[in-house]
């Protein structure tokens, strides 16, 4: 197992990031033109990558730089799919709850939105993006006046070690691993149990209620960036009732939670002691929020076609147009003002658990005759995603290079006769595997075309529907009973280094390693990349070994990449695909009169 580590100089090279380096070529991943029945579309604008530069204390007081024509007060609508799993932000790693959590929880870092793709990494409870020193293994960062919980008590120093303590707990099963792996060592639960016991970690010091000091055991110049994530959000020491905390958070946002009726509704309210000059990210614009679940994406997008009665002042975290209404809602021209693109920042992959699926000629023919093409038909043909080949996904990875091991080019539809072939040099000529999916109407046609492909080429398919509320839950357990199954990942940072050694790093419960590989060299390599100094070298050296582990070890099936097209109601304002965690924001919404 590894720790993601990455150099002092290599990380602050990294001053000015952009999230990809170019688009693929002819525009590739961004969205296509349709062609509807109700008039000419409009051009679709160019995909541009989004920019990060890191601000200074002067960008990270409040209040958010608001949209163009905002207004405040009303009451916003959010519908969508499902409900959150997770509210505890320890718990947080999926971008649907991250994305929620912004409304009632903050975080010491994070990110404000500048215009339209350009962002700044800023202070969020803290009054900067923190003071590196000894080399970047200690960081320092100092609390702003007048940040407090939901009943007014300051929020403290205490408060923030007290959060990060708790993320070592047992009961912490998901949430990102790195800030805990550079305060301790890589089996960091090992090394500390959490807070609860009276034992305190002595690598986090708190000199006064304001200040904060991290002490890494390692150089990360990229401390900032990390302890921007949902995951690191802040709850309070006197209000932490551990497990509990998931259901009934305290918040430090904007908002507060009014009631919740599980996979139904949410209730949001104003927090009263969120104070909008003590934040540079969040607008909170509405002065109520009511969300909405159980909705499948075509209830969702036939209700924004509709555009009547509340749904004028409604939208969607990420509830993108089904195949049945794309050509429509990419073909009206009309909608145009109302209508949202963006290509998938993810990498979505095809995982094989390793510990059932060992031989990888089976996994290769596997990848040889995977139905591509059929599948990009089902979830709406070129307009809703395109077919990558490489792990690392082209728009999102500075230095990108395209491979096709599998020649899903130029068989997209797969190429059965060299599936055979495989299987014949395989230990297990006509084997059977497990396929687990989301339960979801796309995913049921998804796993059709899957199994009739997979049984041409001499491949038993035993489909498994899995609950969408808790799918990654159930793939995310090691031991799990399923031989394939779908994942998706982003990069933390646009790095190559916040990929491969975490989609192939520690094998734990909600580890994101859904392989489950584990290989010492590849270890090795991926150790020996991170610590370049030359971010040039590392790019490219990310991208030979990407092609390298499908080459030698094939762990997974690089999947489609989806293309989001969403709408909005007509009295929403501010609302925009965030090209990072391709879901709408909540940071700049608001309901127009």
């Amino acid at each position: 197992m590894t720790v993601r580590k990455r150099s002092a100089v290599a990380a602050l090279a990294i001053g000015a990031l952009a999230l990809t380096s170019a688009c693929a070529e002819g525009n590739q991943g961004a969205p296509a033109t349709g062609n509807g029945s109700s008039g000419s579309a409009a051009p679709v604008e160019a995909y541009k990558p989004a920019t990060i530069t890191v601000g200074t204390a002067d960008d990270s007081k409040g209040p958010a730089i608001p949209p163009e024509g905002v207004v405040k007060g009303g009451t916003v609508t959010m519908i969508d799919r499902n409900d959150f799993s997770h509210l505890d932000p320890a718990q947080i790693y999926v971008n649907t709850e991250s994305n929620f959590n912004l409304l009632i929880a903050r975080s010491l870092t994070g990110y404000k939105r500048v215009a339209k793709g350009d962002y700044k990494l800023v202070g969020d409870l803290a009054t900067d993006t923190g003071t590196p020193s000894d080399g970047g293994k200690t960081w320092t960062f100092t609390l702003k006046d007048g940040v407090k919980w939901q009943d007014g008590t300051p929020i403290t120093s205490e408060d923030v070690k007290w959060s990060m303590e708790r993320t070592f707990a047992p009961f912490i099963t998901q949430g990102p691993t790195y800030v805990q792996q550079w305060l301790t060592e890589v089996d960091y639960k090992k090394a500390y149990k959490g807070p609860y016991g009276g034992k305190r970690l002595d690598t986090i010091e708190t000199p006064d209620d304001k200040t904060i000091v991290y002490k890494f055991t390692s150089p990360h110049a990229d401390a900032n960036y990390a302890l921007a994530m949902s995951g690191y959000g802040i709850v309070p020491k006197a209000k932490d009732t551990k497990e509990k905390y998931d259901k009934e958070p305290f918040s430090s946002g904007p908002y507060v939670i009014k009631s919740h009726v599980v996979d139904k509704t949410i209730d949001l309210e104003r927090n009263p002691n969120w104070d909008p000059a003590t934040d540079p990210i969040r607008g909170a614009y509405p002065d109520k929020w009511h969300l909405e679940f159980g909705l499948e994406p075509l209830q969702v997008t036939d209700r924004l076609l509709a555009d009547t009665g509340p749904d004028q002042s409604a939208f969607t975290f990420y509830s993108s147009t089904p195949p049945e209404r794309l050509q429509q809602v990419l073909g009206d021209a009309s909608l145009a003002s109302r209508r949202m693109n963006s290509p998938s920042p993810y990498g979505n992959y095809y995982y094989f658990n390793l510990d059932r699926m060992k031989d990888v000629k089976v996994r290769q023919a596997i990848n040889h005759a995977w139905p591509s093409k059929q599948i990009q038909q089902v979830v709406g043909g070129p307009a809703a995603a395109v077919l990558p080949t490489t792990i690392l996904n082209e728009n999102t990875t500075v230095g990108y290079e395209s491979y096709d091991l599998f020649g899903k080019k130029t068989k997209p539809d797969g190429d059965v006769a060299k599936a055979k072939e495989l299987l014949a040099q395989s230990s297990t000529p006509n084997p059977t595997v497990v396929y687990a999916y989301n339960q979801t109407p796309v995913q049921e046609r998804v796993t059709v075309v899957i199994k009739s492909a997979l049984e041409k080429a001499g491949i038993k398919v035993v489909a498994k529907p899995l609950d969408r509320k808790t799918y990654y839950d159930s793939i995310g357990t090691v031991k799990n009973e399923f031989d394939i199954y779908w994942g998706g990942w982003s990069s933390d940072w646009p790095s190559g280094s916040t990929v491969l050694p975490v989609i192939f790093g520690p094998i734990a419960d909600g580890a994101p390693n859904y392989s489950h590989l584990k290989d010492p060299a590849l270890t090795a390599e991926m150790d020996k990349i991170t610590a370049m100094t030359d971010i040039q070298e590392a790019n490219a050296a990310w991208m030979a070994l990407d092609k390298k582990i499908q080459e030698t070890i094939t762990p997974l099936v690089v999947a489609e990449n989806r293309i989001a097209t969403m709408l909005h109601g007509s009295k929403v304002g501010g609302a925009e695909i965030d090209p990072q965690s391709w879901i709408v924001q909540p940071n700049t919404i608001f309901v127009k009169p």
